[in-house]
């Protein structure tokens, strides 16, 4: 799933391709991706881009007075064209669920599309951003200015949960997904396991400094890239997170996993866990 910093190198990318350009088409081709219908997606052609925001792992391009918002979720992505057609894409079985046409230059604009069979991406024209349910939701961005350390600290504080769960959760932390959830956790030689509320004052600012210099640092790796670029270089800046079996990059021990319903975490034993394996509740019920 793409998170914050490839969707703000997304932001960067489309901000320089879109604002000051007027759109010329909207074509949705999957229903299942369309998440409002007033006003609709048409209302959003003769209007002229004014600017490319990211909320979380959220794209906003605000189009005088409308916002056309995205949710790539787990699958979906974001392809440039310089050459698209005036035909309108027929609906079908393929990857595609919305087509943006530019007026100027002609044939430039972009394509949303999401692999697989399960469909998660979701696309709203609005005129608040706030409307989408995702959005109002958000907790603080961890880059802003404003989210300091004692921030921070505070939402740890009371908080019974395990420092995985929280990180992801976007109520609480705008943009962190599974990926950089694991990256974080092994830049702060922390367990994902350790419960947020029962970390000490050293504990809370060494998380603190990981979640603001892994997002970064990714960011920084990601700046000039074209869209078509970005999954290849999230995936080869990743320390533990993909890399099961493999070793660590800091101290050489194998990278663990623990798998879930729907995802699984990686983690280093010796940098996170004191060399200790987590457990795995699901592989155990399996070798029974």
């Amino acid at each position: 799933m793409p998170e914050l910093p490839e969707v703000e190198a997304l932001r960067t990318f489309l901000t320089d391709r879109l604002a000051g350009h007027k759109i010329a088409r909207v074509h949705p081709v999957a229903v299942s991706a369309l998440k409002t219908y007033d006003p609709p997606l048409t209302a959003l052609e003769g209007r002229t881009v004014d600017a490319v925001a990211r909320r979380g792992k959220f794209l906003d391009a605000s189009a005088e007075g409308l916002h056309l918002v995205v949710h790539l979720a787990r699958a979906g992505w974001l392809r440039w064209r310089e050459n698209l057609t005036d035909v309108p894409p027929k609906p079908g079985k393929g990857p595609l669920a919305l087509r943006v046409s530019l007026a100027d230059p002609p044939g430039a604009g972009f394509d949303l599309t999401e692999a697989g069979t399960k469909k998660g991406l979701a696309v709203y024209c609005v005129r608040d951003p706030a409307e989408v349910p995702g959005i109002a939701r958000l907790g603080p961005e961890p880059l802003d200015a404003a989210f300091t350390r004692e921030v921070f600290a505070g939402l740890l504080r009371g908080e019974r949960r395990r420092l995985k769960g929280v990180l992801r959760d976007q109520s609480v932390i705008a943009g962190v997904g599974n990926a950089y959830s694991d990256e974080v956790l092994h830049a702060a030689r922390m367990s994902p396991y350790k419960l947020a509320a029962s970390l000490s004052e050293e504990e809370a600012t060494r998380l603190y400094e990981a979640l603001g210099s892994t997002l970064r640092e990714a960011i920084e790796r990601s700046r000039g890239l074209a869209a078509g670029e970005l999954k290849a270089e999230k995936k080869s800046g990743l320390r533990v997170h993909g890399r099961a079996g493999q070793p660590c990059p800091v101290c050489g021990d194998t990278v663990r996993e623990v798998s879930f319903s729907d995802s699984a975490l990686q983690y280093c034993p010796t940098c996170q866990t004191g060399g200790k394996p987590l457990a795995d509740r699901r592989l155990s019920r399996l070798l029974k």
